[in-house]
């Protein structure tokens, strides 16, 4: 397959012409009105409309009063020499590059979207460029090839409408989507669109778009060796952390988790045939059972039983240790007999008992646990700590781990106390290798799954992140499980002093019954947040006991984080927002669409922060937030 060229053509207002196909050609028309004619077959053209004809085919065009505007690609496609006979069979009885055809395309916009990249691409006569416009040529042809049986037998039911919104989703699912451009996009309302899809297959439009998403994530995480970033990229969400919250909600696990704990392939179901439409849990043919909401999988075994992927990566890990620990300790054998005289070498061994000894009486005393994983044994006072989740409680407390994972390392709030503090990797992805080599002597993590990873190491005490319900719980118990009573109360004390003065604050600026949103701004539709998730909803929901709007509450506070499309923006916004956002101002905002009609935009009520600093929900990030954010409300109060 070959591309010969493309090219953009206007023609005015009763315009007439004709032209000989040198090879095969798609037509796809945007604009205007036209008689056509390829060969002996004619079409009333308007608007969106595409054609196609074999080379030597003649195209006859006269234009109506609109004029048209047109895009034109030309192809070549041959068999290769020596290629399968039967193949060649089919070509010569069948040609489908000779074939003449014109039909009203059901998706026009993703057509013209993929024919305007092509053509850009291809007028750039670089070689990298037309080897990506020949790429995207067959997804256009792909495109084109599934909508003409629909073309010639087409009808305006139920099921029409979902299955082109399904095609949609399925094909568009990297780009913004809402409730909102998907009713557009076929012709009809967001509350018909949203009424007949639930009613066709048990899920809203939205909801359907979710789960297509993180199936593709999944495939990614057991396809590829893809960070959570480049998925994230793939699947149309603005980074990984989002995609992991995102596949922790509606799976129950982790991308990480799943990926160890799953070998089988996937199966998606083919909701745009008639057999399986009512309901998604019902697709599909085979081996592979979808079996829930959830995106949880089954396999149905035949006659061989094939090891689970967590078996192997357990035992892997196990020889990963072993062989490191006796690496380690071979070095430090030969490093200790490499003095070259039998003096030397009992003195080393004489000066290494003294320094074990030493150690051994220094880590003695050592302290029990209860944990959801069982009791635990712990050193009395740790000096080398791990910590993923709850690295802000310790420097609270005046300690220092030895490693952290990344996100952890860029936090703004206490960024200064880091300094010597290792990355163990991103929070999905921690480096096991990385906390060996750490030698810790306690790791604390917020998530259970790692526990048997971890434990193989260092004792590990698992605290699951939503187990402490406040910042006094989490002070707190960290205080007393590593020997820091007293600088937990301190730094209790001031936090409390601190909060109420902002309290105060606030309470005097803002009316009582004032409602406050917590979003994260992209050009798709917002996210909302509850007070559990970051972004600022714990300093605003919890330090300050503001109110999140009254008909949303409920579902805010259950999942915390909903997805929100563009016409629903109103509907989530309070009299106050507190929005997060990458180089954007209220001035810029209120040049958007459906922000601008907010009261709360209007009127200046728009707190703008980066996700550099909202994302950051630790003890001392809520208590700067809650300060920062109280100063705010003053300043603007002061302004009215």
């Amino acid at each position: 397959m070959s591309i010969t060229d493309i090219r953009y053509m206007e023609l005015g207002a009763y315009e007439e012409i004709t032209y000989k196909f040198p090879t095969s050609t798609f037509v796809l028309t945007i604009q205007g009105d036209a008689g056509v004619m390829i060969d002996n077959k004619k079409y009333e053209v308007s608007h969106f409309y595409v054609l196609h004809g074999g080379k030597g085919s003649t195209l006859n065009i006269r234009t109506g009063a609109k004029g048209l505007q047109l895009y034109y690609l030309m192809y070549k496609a041959n068999l290769p020499s020596g290629g399968r006979n039967d193949l060649r069979g089919i070509m010569e009885r069948i040609n489908p590059f000779q074939m003449i055809y014109g039909f009203t395309p059901d998706t026009p916009t993703i057509l013209f979207g993929q024919l305007k990249r092509m053509h850009f691409l291809w007028d750039q006569k670089n070689p990298i460029q037309h080897f990506q416009t020949k790429s995207l040529f067959y997804a256009f042809v792909e495109q084109i090839s599934s909508q003409i049986p629909r073309a010639s037998n087409r009808y305006l039911g139920t099921m029409d409408q979902v299955s082109k919104v399904i095609e949609i989703v399925e094909s568009s699912y990297t780009k913004p989507l809402t409730l909102h451009a998907l009713a557009e996009m076929i012709g009809s309302s967001p509350r018909s669109l949203s009424r007949k899809f639930k009613q066709s297959t048990g899920y809203s439009p939205i909801d359907y778009l979710i789960q297509f998403r993180l199936f593709k994530a999944k495939e990614m995480l057991l396809q590829t060796d893809a960070t959570l970033e480049e998925i994230a990229a793939g699947i149309g969400y603005p980074d990984g952390y989002y995609l992991g919250r995102m596949f922790k909600k509606h799976t129950g696990l982790s991308p990480l988790q799943f990926k160890e704990k799953t070998s089988m392939p996937l199966f998606w179901p083919d909701l745009t045939s008639g057999m399986a439409r009512n309901d998604i849990s019902r697709g599909g043919s085979g081996r592979y059972v979808y079996t829930d909401g959830e995106n949880h999988y089954q396999y149905k075994h035949g006659g061989s039983i094939n090891m689970n992927r967590q078996t192997r990566t357990g035992m892997l890990l196990s020889i990963l240790l072993s062989l490191t620990l006796l690496l380690s300790a071979c070095s430090t054998g030969a490093a200790s007999n490499s003095s070259g005289d039998a003096s030397g070498s009992n003195s080393t061994s004489s000066q290494t008992k003294t320094v074990t000894a030493e150690n051994q009486s220094k880590t003695s005393e050592t302290r029990t646990i209860s944990t959801v994983k069982g009791d635990i044994t712990i050193p009395a006072e740790p000096k080398r700590i791990v910590v993923d989740l709850y690295l802000g409680s310790l420097i609270a407390l005046g300690i220092k781990p030895v490693g952290t994972p990344e996100m952890n390392l860029k936090n703004p709030y206490f960024i200064e106390s880091l300094e010597g503090v290792e990355n163990i990797g991103e929070y999905e992805t921690i480096s096991l290798e990385k906390v060996l080599e750490l030698q810790p002597d306690l790791i604390v993590t917020g998530d259970p799954d790692l526990f048997e990873s971890f434990s193989k190491i260092a004792p590990t005490l698992v605290v699951p992140y939503g187990q402490l319900k406040n910042t006094h719980e989490e002070i707190a118990y960290f205080g007393e499980v590593l020997n820091k009573e007293k600088e937990s109360e301190a730094w209790l004390a001031d936090y409390d002093a601190r909060i109420a003065d902002a309290q105060k604050r606030v309470g005097e600026a803002i009316d009582p019954a004032a409602e406050v949103s917590v979003m994260q701004f992209y050009d798709k539709g917002p996210l909302a947040f509850g007070d559990n998730f970051g972004r600022g909803g714990q300093a605003v929901y919890s330090a300050l006991g503001l109110n999140p709007p009254a008909d949303k509450k409920e579902i805010l506070m259950k999942d915390q984080l909903v997805e929100v499309s563009a016409e629903a923006i109103p509907e989530f916004a309070g009299d106050y927002i507190i929005l997060t956002a990458d180089n954007l101002t209220v001035e810029e905002l209120k040049a958007k669409p459906v922000w601008s009609s907010l009261d709360a935009v209007k009127n200046d009520r728009v707190f703008i922060w980066s996700p550099d600093r909202s994302w950051y929900f630790d003890p001392i990030a809520t208590l700067d937030q809650t300060e920062e954010l109280a100063a705010w409300f003053t300043k603007i109060s002061e302004q009215k």
